[in-house]
């Protein structure tokens, strides 16, 4: 349930939120940041080849959701570096943090804080993976988004949906009145899980809600067996169906545009792409976009 509909506040007119309830398509971008513990001369390249994308995605009037170590995986702090290396030359209203539980909660507050203070106008709060890496603050994501909510209330929040799973049940996540959310993120999906993003689609519009929903879109650079095997552990991944596209000759941004046609066929007009990598981003969005 919308933010605005608990507190009888309306919603944060973000720069997102406006876009995302706009008439039209939109096309976002999900990026990585560098991982902790390379060796300074190779972060610092990874840094520099991120800046220069999100100045070029900001200056294409672009949204990048930024992730955090979500998974496990112990990443970069995002708002120290690009609060003090991006601000200036791009609009930080375009780059959207993502903040998991797995960090004190303290560390969540202060980072929520941190980011409207440095221009920040939204911010996507999930639980990440109980599996991997360090506990969660909470034991789930809303408890901490009506918590940022509370301190920040023109702090635009996103949350998490999953189109793969039960529908009826993770409408009813998205429905609950304590879920304190603005808009949301899904799942990866593809165009070989169509039936099961198509159930959802039914029963969220049966539902009334009007909270702007963004489906995750894979960029699969190969049909190496080895990573779509790792990638299966994040998230379900086609791999027959994708080796036997990439085996008739299908190039990666085609596999991607497809998902996508597919998408706004069926309605969907708001996907971000995963995995486009922090070098040459605006290149490969332009090809795939090309073949919509």
């Amino acid at each position: 349930m919308r933010r605005g509909d608990v507190t009888g506040e309306s919603s944060p007119p973000s720069l997102l939120l406006q876009a995302l309830r706009s008439p039209g398509p939109t096309v976002t971008v999900e990026l990585r940041l560098p991982p902790t513990g390379v060796g300074t001369e190779e972060s610092l390249s990874q840094w520099v080849d991120l800046n220069r994308t999100l100045r070029r995605l900001s200056r294409d009037e672009l949204f990048v959701f930024l992730t955090d170590n979500a998974v496990g995986s112990a990443e970069e702090e995002s708002l120290a570096h690009v609060g003090s290396n991006v601000g200036e030359e791009a609009d930080l209203r375009r780059i959207v943090p993502i903040l998991t539980a797995k960090h004190t909660l303290d560390y969540c507050l202060m980072f929520a804080s941190r980011a409207v203070s440095d221009g920040f106008d939204s911010l996507t709060v999930l639980g990440g993976d109980r599996s991997v890496g360090p506990p969660r603050c909470v034991p789930h994501a809303n408890q901490l988004r009506k918590l940022i909510g509370q301190r920040l209330p023109a702090l635009t929040l996103g949350g998490w949906f999953n189109p793969l799973k039960d529908a009826s049940t993770q409408v009813g996540f998205l429905s609950d009145p304590e879920v304190c959310v603005d808009f949301a993120l899904g799942q990866i999906v593809s165009h070989h899980s169509l039936d099961q993003v198509e159930v959802f689609l039914r029963t969220f519009r049966d539902s009334g809600l009007d909270i702007p929903l963004v489906f995750g879109v894979f960029y699969y650079r190969s049909a190496n067996p080895r990573t779509l095997e790792i990638l299966g552990d994040f998230f379900p991944v086609p791999a027959a169906e994708v080796t036997r596209e990439f085996e008739s000759g299908a190039s990666p941004e085609e596999v991607c545009a497809r998902t996508i046609r597919e998408l706004r066929r069926m309605g969907v007009e708001n996907v971000y792409v995963s995995n486009l990598g922090n070098q040459g981003t605006s290149r490969r969005l332009r090809s795939i976009l090309e073949l919509v």
